[in-house]
């Protein structure tokens, strides 16, 4: 399927994804950035229109109205970072899934695109993850073989605070180039002001 279409991608069996939205965005005062409005909709709800292929979506964070049916869980203890996030939301889900979604709910100009071409991209390897083209930061988007993510998974007391390049160290990811402006994250309302200029 182009990925550039619109509506569904048939081919997506299979495809879970998991939202990152349990930060306490301290540089933002600790609000909720998934309810944060960038023109006139949520940054949740952003992010759940980008997953529009995704079979089943998991929101670690607080519940908040979505557009999407979604399932909403916490990971014990709160707070515990991505890596403990994802796998928190790893284990909600609901079927098994083939391939797995991670996004953090601060990245409101993700598209059904952007998820298409990881998709593509990680094909022949284990991952894939958006970078920034002017950094060539990793960003905290990517999908992962859900196969290979339980091979190197750790129990559930070594979660909290792990972060997630040691979770996805022996893993063989590639890199995937954002286009135009949607590997942006919001992480401050700095952030936000400059997106809406």
């Amino acid at each position: 399927m182009n990925s550039d279409a619109p509506g569904f991608d048939l081919s997506a069996a299979g495809f879970c994804a998991v939202v990152l939205a349990g930060g306490g965005a301290a540089r933002m005062g600790g609000v909720d950035k998934g309810s944060v409005e960038v023109g006139g909709r949520t940054m949740l709800d952003r992010v759940l229109e980008a997953l529009v292929d995704a079979d089943e979506v998991v929101v670690v964070g607080d519940q908040v109205p979505t557009d999407r049916p979604v399932t909403f869980v916490m990971e014990e203890p709160r707070r515990g970072g991505p890596a403990a996030g994802l796998l928190t939301g790893v284990d909600s889900f609901l079927r098994r899934p083939r391939l797995i979604a991670v996004v953090a709910v601060d990245m409101p100009l993700l598209t059904a695109a952007t998820f298409r071409r990881l998709r593509e991209a990680k094909r022949d390897h284990d991952g894939a993850f958006l970078v920034e083209t002017s950094s060539m930061r990793r960003q905290l988007v990517g999908v992962i073989d859900a196969d290979r993510l339980a091979q190197v998974r750790p129990g559930p007391e070594d979660r909290h605070g792990l972060p997630m390049h040691k979770l996805l160290a022996d893993l063989d990811l590639v890199d995937v180039p954002g286009i135009g402006r949607e590997a942006i994250d919001i992480d401050s309302w700095t952030d936000l002001r400059d997106l809406d200029a």
